[in-house]
């Protein structure tokens, strides 16, 4: 219980700031003797709750404003669905040698390309989102209801290379998002009895007061430190991925 809230603490702040979260608490659920599919069932308890926290941290701090920032949420949603119905029935092995593969792509973009990650505005962001941008949290969504782990960072990429937005506010619409999906795509794992309700919640309980940490963060110090974090997490997650650990 202690190693779960433990892991928990420090996955929800690592998912608010940047993500790979999943990195940590996936395994460690498996260690404590659930199956992998049961686990990454379980996971989403955690990510939904302290998705929950991070969103309603953002939002009181005026960095996420509901009216507007949901209209991506949409194709990550129905993406989401149609992952999770994969999820629960194929093997994810050879999907996670191509995320990993992408994943290099992206940690090589973050290390050499920080001005894309750090300054205040990367582009001009637009009130209504175009097919493409559509498209895109779509397939992201589908990921995320797949396998979860490090979808975070490429909601990130999509919202601060493909949409524009600072990385602060990218951070505040990529939780929720991931709240928002995760509410739709955890039914579909709790239908086929791929969670266990008492592990998931010592989980979130860490996790919720992490996410919490790592939204005030976030606010507080801005950019500056979130680049060091995203690359950290990058490292482990695809480390993880090409089964190192």
């Amino acid at each position: 219980m202690l190693a779960l809230a433990g892991i928990g603490l420090v996955t929800g702040f690592m998912n608010v700031m940047a993500g790979g979260g999943s990195t940590l608490s996936l395994p460690m659920l498996m260690f404590l003797g659930l199956p992998a599919n049961v686990a990454n069932g379980t996971n989403r308890i955690a990510i939904l709750l302290q998705s929950m926290v991070g969103a309603n941290t953002f939002r009181r701090r005026k960095v996420l404003d509901v009216a507007t920032d949901y209209r991506l949420t949409i194709p990550a949603v129905v993406g989401s669905l149609v992952g999770a119905l994969f999820a629960v029935e194929i093997d994810e092995a050879l999907l996670r040698k191509i995320i990993a593969g992408l994943m290099v792509v992206m940690l090589l973009m973050v290390i050499f390309n920080p001005e894309a990650w750090v300054k205040e505005h990367v582009g001009k962001t637009v009130a209504k989102p175009t097919l493409l941008q559509y498209l895109i949290f779509f397939g992201i969504g589908f990921y995320g209801g797949f396998i979860q782990m490090g979808v975070g960072f490429f909601l990130l990429a999509g919202l601060v290379v493909g949409c524009g937005y600072n990385i602060v506010k990218a951070n505040a619409i990529k939780v929720f998002i991931t709240l928002i999906y995760t509410v739709f795509s955890i039914g579909i794992f709790m239908w086929h009895s791929q969670v266990d309700i008492v592990a998931g919640l010592i989980l979130a309980a860490g996790s919720m007061g992490g996410a919490w940490l790592g939204a005030r963060f976030m606010i507080k110090n801005g950019a500056k430190y979130v680049r060091y974090v995203l690359i950290v997490a990058m490292v482990l997650v695809i480390l993880n991925l090409f089964g190192v650990f």
